[in-house]
């Protein structure tokens, strides 16, 4: 890239930071989204679906929500068609696993969502600081605890308490789903201080609740 180009790339990014514009990064920053997190975190949702064991877009079941503050957990048959509206709120995803999984799916259940957010996807995040297989497995690494009701569950069983209320009326299998669900989203903003500030720093160590300000580098 010519000094000029890169004069005027780096006007056009902070004018773009400057006023919250972050369509402008979803592209540019490619395998390095990760930095943008501190600069969008206020707009910023965590995000996982659950499924009933199948492949389409139909199969979702569930969609947890989390976004620092408030847990929303869209259900099939329910409110799941809410989803579109609810999402647009938002400058920035974070999934684990959700750039082959999550979002693939969702866009096969809403065939008419494009979204335009900064994505993260913290399973080859996570990979980069040698923390290697699923979210549950990262979480007992970092030291990363779940309740009683959810300790041990797993997508499987996701789908078997799925199954359980849909076919049996069991509105116990059902709550206990969303309990799972909302820890998995949870859990994934602690992961994300945790990725941020060993990427940025260069470490292995465990998260200090870091926030650092400086410009996206």
């Amino acid at each position: 890239m010519r000094p000029q180009d890169l004069a005027e790339e780096l006007e056009l990014s902070t004018g773009a930071l400057a006023v919250g514009h972050h369509q402008y990064f979803r592209h540019r920053l490619s395998g390095e989204t990760w930095r943008a997190w501190p600069h969008f975190r206020e707009r910023c949702v965590y995000l996982d679906i659950e499924t009933d064991g199948g492949r389409e877009g139909a199969a979702i079941t569930t969609i947890g929500m989390w976004d620092g503050k408030d847990f929303t957990c869209l259900v099939r048959d329910q409110d799941l068609g809410n989803f579109i509206d609810h999402i647009s709120q938002y400058s920035m995803i974070v999934t684990f696993f959700g750039a082959s999984f999550d979002l693939p799916m969702l866009q096969k259940r809403f065939k008419t969502w494009k979204p335009d957010q900064i994505h993260i996807d913290l399973c080859p995040t996570l990979n980069r600081l040698n923390h290697h297989g699923g979210l549950k497995k990262i979480e007992k690494q970092l030291g990363i605890s779940r309740g009683e009701d959810t300790d041990g569950l797993s997508g499987r069983d996701a789908i078997t308490l799925w199954n359980r209320f849909y076919r049996n009326h069991d509105d116990s299998a059902l709550a206990t789903l969303i309990a799972y669900n909302r820890e998995d989203v949870v859990n994934l903003e602690s992961l994300m201080g945790y990725a941020y500030h060993n990427l940025r720093h260069g470490l292995r160590g465990a998260y200090e609740g870091t926030e650092p300000k400086a410009a996206i580098v």
